[in-house]
């Protein structure tokens, strides 16, 4: 008489649904409330984060005013220049504050807690998404702390709030762009500090070979054919048409919103990607 030995069956290994295709909507929007509350608990124990947000407008905002305002616009024409460079201002805080994102993605691998994130049964753009949302909450205060200086220093808007609240719009999706090749960067480079580097060498060029702080006409011929492909400058160019009223608006917005586009078609998935096989 033979005895036959049984052996239970392999244990199967557990399938997490990391794929986005197999998390529901609404499971999806959950996760990313609950990373986001995460991040923004983050900030609220680290206080000292939001200073950038806080105290670059105001820095900026009274240094070029008060130092670069009467050599581009004339003395005594500070309000005039107000007009001017706030607008373009609010294209340079989506692009500042974007920076800060690929940092802190970078800073988050360091410390091992996308390690974490990445053995849950999340999607992956869940994480990616909610530091976004985080950021553009930073960059929204940063806007209205800029605007608010702009009203003390003679901000005037001409044209109505619809218009301000569109501007600010228009800049708050630009900025969204902009921060998923902070990502990328973030998610590409070693240290926070290579991140921030590498970050400094694109937003230098964009930022003052553009419209943002003086107008194009005095720049040398190839910088002004630059400047006008610069998306930085077509959004400062269509925030100032929206907030004074003067200019073409339909133009440099739609300008801004296919540069937005295709930087998010382009960018996310290939930070989506890089975030899944990152070690």
């Amino acid at each position: 008489m033979s005895t036959a030995t049984l052996t239970p069956p392999p244990a199967a290994k557990q399938q997490l649904p990391t794929d986005e295709g197999r998390i529901g909507i609404r499971a999806n929007l959950r996760h990313i409330g609950a990373l986001v509350r995460r991040n923004a608990l983050q900030i609220k124990k680290d206080p000292e984060s939001m200073f950038d947000a806080v105290l670059m407008p105001i820095i900026f905002i009274l240094l070029f005013v008060y130092v670069f305002g009467g050599a581009i616009a004339g003395k005594g024409n500070n309000q005039e220049y107000v007009n001017y460079v706030v607008p373009g201002m609010m294209a340079m805080m989506g692009m500042n504050i974007a920076m800060a994102v690929g940092s802190g993605v970078n800073e988050d691998f360091k410390k091992g807690v996308m390690d974490r994130f990445r053995t849950m049964p999340i999607a992956r753009s869940s994480v990616l998404i909610a530091k976004i949302v985080v950021e553009l909450g930073r960059m929204l205060v940063a806007t209205a702390i800029l605007l608010g200086m702009g009203f003390l220093l003679g901000l005037q808007i001409h044209t109505g709030v619809l218009e301000l609240f569109a501007a600010i719009a228009l800049a708050t999706v630009f900025g969204a762009s902009l921060m998923w090749i902070f990502i990328l960067l973030g998610l590409s480079l070693p240290t926070p500090q290579a991140v921030q580097g590498v970050a400094m060498l694109v937003i230098m060029p964009l930022q003052f070979g553009s419209s943002i702080f003086a107008p194009t006409s005095s720049m040398p011929g190839w910088l002004e054919s630059f400047t006008k492909v610069n998306p930085l400058s077509n959004l400062a160019d269509a925030s100032r048409a929206l907030i004074n009223g003067v200019g073409p608006i339909a133009h440099p917005t739609l300008v801004t919103l296919a540069w937005a586009i295709g930087i998010t078609v382009v960018t996310a998935p290939l930070a989506v990607s890089k975030f899944r096989k990152r070690s």
